[in-house]
């Protein structure tokens, strides 16, 4: 996690230094996990009531829902035109995106940073109890280490271990046996580049707002909130995305590439 915080007086803060609220049963207690899980609680909540309030004649705010859902169920469906697969990963997709895109926009309110409590690690003694959860690499490599058990899931579902492990560990030809090794290289690669992809985007945009708060505070922040508002949903659906052409990449055999 990287702290960058601007108080009066003391100029631009940037470190690689953690907050660190406390402790439980020898666990660190750290905004983003707070932030996270009340994201995670919120997005339950939510979707608790609107299941509750389905109902067979639809309101025009269920037409709606059930239209943009069909709409992404389509082309999940389209991508990775296997039915069972669609059906099996689309939840996932879906809650993928949510998540993400939630948790960035949760992260530009402005009680966000500001609220929290004196002591624990935070710089001049302040911690945050909330903090944007991308600007953690714990977050994205989390997101990443799930997305890669279900690409790797999928994979062995639709082909069988055998098949599926044939991809990289190929010795019927020397041409055969690099390709297996690039294959199982960029397999793993994907942890890295899920996870700094993203977190790079949301740091970037939250140092841009905190260097224009400190130069220009009434003016510029205003277009930069709107551009990081998009960016914060574009960055989900990108993630959702990676994940799904993944998982149809996975399910797909060797010979068929």
């Amino acid at each position: 996690m990287v702290e960058y915080t601007c108080m009066k007086g003391e100029g631009l803060h940037v470190s690689i230094a953690p907050y660190h609220i406390g402790e439980l049963w020898g666990l660190p207690i750290t905004p983003t996990l707070l932030t996270t899980s009340f994201v995670a609680v919120l997005l339950v909540t939510a979707a608790f009531f609107i299941g509750r309030n389905i109902k067979i004649v639809p309101g025009k705010g269920q037409v709606a829902v059930e239209g943009v859902l069909y709409g992404v169920y389509g082309y999940v469906l389209s991508v990775l035109e296997d039915e069972k697969l669609a059906k099996r990963f689309f939840p996932l997709i879906v809650t993928i995106f949510l998540y993400i895109a939630i948790a960035n926009l949760f992260g530009l309110l402005p009680f966000v940073g500001s609220i929290g409590v004196h002591g624990g690690t935070g710089h001049g003694g302040f911690t945050p109890l909330f903090y944007p959860p991308s600007s953690d690499l714990n977050f994205p490599l989390a997101l990443a280490f799930v997305a890669f058990l279900a690409i790797e899931f999928a994979g062995i579902a639709a082909l069988g271990f055998l098949k599926y492990a044939h991809k990289f560990v190929n010795f019927s030809s020397v041409i055969g046996f690099v390709v297996g090794i690039i294959e199982l290289i960029s397999e793993v690669a994907r942890l890295v580049t899920f996870s700094f992809r993203l977190f790079g985007n949301i740091f970037a945009g939250k140092v841009l707002l905190l260097v224009a708060l400190y130069f220009i505070p009434f003016l510029l922040p205003v277009p930069l909130v709107l551009y990081e508002t998009l960016v914060g949903i574009i960055q989900g659906a990108i993630f959702a995305l990676l994940t799904l052409f993944f998982i149809k990449i996975a399910a797909t055999p060797h010979e068929a590439h």
